[in-house]
């Protein structure tokens, strides 16, 4: 996925931008940029790779050459960003976060224009930020341009990008999927997706942009370029998930939201009589502990933690592309307490179940470890479809999905008119899916958050959050 965080001030901002955009690491892996303006000197840029680095050891070096009272700073699970696009628009940096799912069709469409050119990467293919811009650059104006991107693009795009006076525009995604936020203090402002990242620097909120509403951002304060639309579909996986303990989406916390989550997993096992007797609850680190704190409260069972990760080598913010190596990574990463799992009957909760790949690791490490038992709960459904607005995982197909991989063993290619009834525990379907994925992983017990218990959580108007990697439904 990715995230930013830009600022403009009286002031030099050039550590705000580095500590807020550091901030927001836990959201991608692959590459990051920061770029800063300045009357005197324009625009300087720099982008690195953080594959195998983290965000503060590769750009820690650059900021003496930093230097200004603008800026904006970008993590990316995409393409190398930001860029510096020139056009009859001006000069500007852009950085977006999205999915774009007609690229080709938009590509072919700009080419047929004649005189028209896209920088192709070594693989050929055309960076997406890079698409956005040409599509902006359609326009008169960057405001009418960026309407433009978001209505033809089949997917989702929240852009953030400064001009050549300093000043920066933001756009939320057209339903809303991700957050954007506004932060001030007595200097200026700044914009994030975490509001924690800007708090920490001193800034306190002052505007969330609803959907599609894009803002003008200055020293002296913020103007709506382009009114909310009415429509939202906010990430529910902002929460289960990818979302830091401290933040607030819409006004809801994450880190109460996965306790209210784990509480409502535990009250409803707890009524159907599905609880198992376990010495400890425990969660799969890092997100899926709070969870597993609710969860355990609510159970009456004592939370305890029977491994933990060392992260001083390996922490998520640069695990490796290669499977091998992220395999043997998570691997080493687990430190096991024996004391608590040496012939305890244990309860896991983690956020999610997305491909299995690693939560396999971790039940092999356990029962390696002299577990009796392993009992393995989901925070979330069953994820049935690959996520085509921010890829916040990797699986790029529904076929990588555990629980879409499983129907097609149950059932092959019928399987997939009855997805609806393998999410539900209550039916036959939904109990056989349960069944051969605890004989595929080796769990002594499986259950799924609910869809009704996992939006109860939330406790936002239901039909504001996206279900579609559950549902399929937009």
């Amino acid at each position: 996925m990715g995230g930013f965080f830009g600022a403009v001030s009286r002031r030099d901002i050039v550590l705000d931008v580095f500590f807020g955009t550091d901030y927001h690491s836990h959201l991608g892996t692959r590459n990051a940029g920061m770029a800063i303006w300045s009357r005197e000197e324009g625009f300087c840029r720099q982008i690195h790779s953080i594959a195998n680095t983290p965000f503060r050891t590769r750009f820690e070096k650059d900021l003496a050459d930093f230097k200004g009272a603008s800026g904006i700073g970008c993590i990316s699970d995409s393409d190398p960003q930001p860029l510096l696009v020139r056009s009859h628009l001006g000069i500007y940096v852009i950085t977006t976060v999205g999915q774009i799912n007609n690229a080709e069709e938009l590509v072919e469409t700009y080419f047929s224009d004649h005189g028209h050119q896209l920088m192709a990467m070594g693989s050929g293919k055309i960076n997406m930020t890079e698409l956005v811009a040409a599509l902006i650059n359609e326009c008169e104006s960057l405001t009418e341009g960026i309407l433009n991107a978001q209505r033809q693009i089949d997917g989702s795009m929240t852009i953030l990008l400064m001009t050549s006076d300093g000043e920066i525009i933001a756009a939320r995604d057209r339903f809303g999927r991700l957050p954007v936020l506004i932060g001030a203090d007595r200097d200026g402002h700044c914009v994030a997706f975490e509001s924690f990242a800007y708090q920490k620097l001193g800034y306190h909120s002052v505007h969330e942009l609803g959907p599609q509403e894009i803002v003008r951002i200055t020293a002296d304060g913020f103007e709506t370029l382009s009114p909310p639309t009415e429509k939202m579909k906010i990430c529910a996986f902002l929460w289960t998930y990818y979302g830091y303990p401290n933040s607030n989406y819409e006004g809801v916390n994450v880190e109460l939201m996965r306790y209210r989550n784990g509480e409502i997993m535990a009250r409803d096992e707890k009524a159907a009589g599905k609880m198992p007797e376990v010495d400890y609850v425990a969660g799969v680190p890092d997100s899926g502990i709070p969870h597993a704190i609710g969860y355990a409260n609510h159970s009456g069972k004592p939370f305890a933690r029977p491994f933990v990760k060392y992260t001083p080598t390996w922490p998520r913010s640069f695990m490796p592309a290669n499977q091998d190596v992220r395999d043997q990574v998570a691997k080493m990463k687990q430190i096991p307490v024996p004391e608590l799992i040496e012939d305890k009957k244990l309860l896991f909760v983690d956020d999610s179940i997305v491909r299995g790949t690693q939560l396999q690791g971790t039940v092999d490490f356990l029962f390696e470890s002299g577990a009796a038992e392993v009992h393995m709960r989901s925070a979330c459904p069953p994820i049935m479809y690959a996520c085509k607005y921010l890829a916040f995982s990797r699986s790029n197909s529904d076929q990588d999905l555990l629980a879409r991989r499983i129907v097609r063993k149950l059932e092959g290619e019928a399987g997939l008119k009855h997805l609806e009834e393998y999410s539900d525990a209550s039916t036959e379907r939904g109990q056989c899916l349960l069944h051969a994925i605890c004989e595929e992983l080796g769990f002594d017990s499986l259950g799924y958050q609910s869809l009704d218990g996992l939006l109860e959580a939330i406790g936002i108007d239901r039909e504001k959050i996206c279900t579609y990697c559950w549902t399929g439904k937009e």
